[in-house]
């Protein structure tokens, strides 16, 4: 039996920084094919375009093509008639081929049929791409933020950081908040408490940071603030990794009133005094209610002088069409909860 080898000091460090080496070797792999694959449909769709064009092909010669191809490179996935029509869309979808060697072919083909299928305009469709590049979005967050209709919300809440924060900070901040917020709770009636709200929130804190969008750390609920002799509570409290700040989160089950901006305001001040550390930006708000009035938000931050944003939430009860025709609504079920309680009285 051989002896032991006594590893020098450092090997651990070493083997660690070679692995990372090889894991990010690998990774460059994968996105490279992933290019040359992309760029290979591209072309194959522009292809079959001009043909189609000049000579006037019919959707028979698809089908031919589709088989003479598999035929051909029996290892070769993609050849199928439906993904050579794909590529045709992809092609006419994408005419400029700088825009698709730079950005377009940096993600996978499951993603671009997705947004062929969903996505119409071009220019919501390449925000899309963008924004799938810089996040790292999979597929099925993809679809989640497109059927949440992502590009008309991003950056729409209404706010007035370009006044309190100065502009590298305040064009971030105003893209990381949206209006409206989607809350995909199947469970929460249309007058639920904010209490409830705040519960379910952190039932689905996961399905909430991903409609926050990235950048969002999740400190705490209900996180205790002493002000004098006195204990204050928030509702929501975040860290943004990017804009370098705390966020305060308000939850508002009704329409929203201008008191609700002192309210944030005193809360931001508290935060800055007891949880801001001297390196980070000033803390941001965000008052998330039922329904809010433009110009009575724009009255009530006029002169507030702290970074606070407004933004509506709606609810929304997703169920497959088959089921929801057979189950009773929320609504529903509520009256009769109700009308049932009033018979026991």
């Amino acid at each position: 039996m051989s002896p032991r080898l006594s590893l020098p000091s450092g090997y651990a460090t070493f083997l660690e920084e070679l692995k990372a080496g090889i894991r990010q070797a690998q990774v460059r792999a994968v996105l490279a094919a992933n290019s040359e694959l992309i760029l290979l449909y591209w072309r194959m769709g522009r292809k079959l375009l001009e043909r189609q064009s000049q000579e006037g092909w019919g959707a028979q010669i698809i089908d031919r093509l589709s088989a003479d191809l598999r035929r051909a490179f029996p290892s070769m996935k993609g050849f199928s008639v439906r993904n050579l029509k794909y590529m045709r869309t992809f092609a006419e979808a994408w005419p400029d081929e700088r825009i698709v060697q730079q950005v377009v072919a940096q993600i996978p083909w499951g993603h671009h049929v997705r947004l062929l299928d969903r996505v119409r305009d071009p220019g919501h469709r390449l925000f899309y791409v963008y924004q799938a590049l810089e996040h790292g979005w999979s597929r099925s967050v993809l679809m989640h933020q497109i059927e949440g209709g992502l590009h008309k919300r991003q950056g729409h809440a209404i706010t007035h950081f370009a006044r309190t924060l100065p502009p590298p900070q305040s064009d971030l901040a105003q893209q990381s908040l949206k209006d409206p917020y989607t809350l995909d709770f199947l469970s929460l009636g249309p007058e639920l408490r904010e209490r409830e709200l705040e519960r379910e929130l952190l039932v689905h804190i996961r399905d909430f940071l991903l409609e926050l969008g990235v950048g969002f750390a999740f400190v705490g609920s209900q996180v205790p603030i002493e002000v004098g002799r006195r204990d204050f509570y928030i509702d929501l409290l975040f860290y943004h990794l990017r804009l370098r700040c705390f966020v305060v989160i308000d939850l508002k089950t009704g329409d929203f009133e201008p008191e609700h901006a002192g309210k944030m305001n005193f809360y931001l001040s508290a935060v800055d005094d007891s949880l801001r550390h001297e390196s980070d930006q000033p803390s941001i708000g965000l008052i998330l209610c039922k329904h809010r009035d433009r110009v009575i938000v724009e009255y009530s931050l006029r002169d507030t002088k702290k970074p606070i944003g407004v933004s509506a939430y709606k609810l929304t009860e997703r169920l497959p069409n088959k089921l929801a025709r057979n189950l009773p609504s929320v609504q529903q079920l509520e009256s009769e909860l109700a009308r049932k309680g009033k018979n026991r009285r």
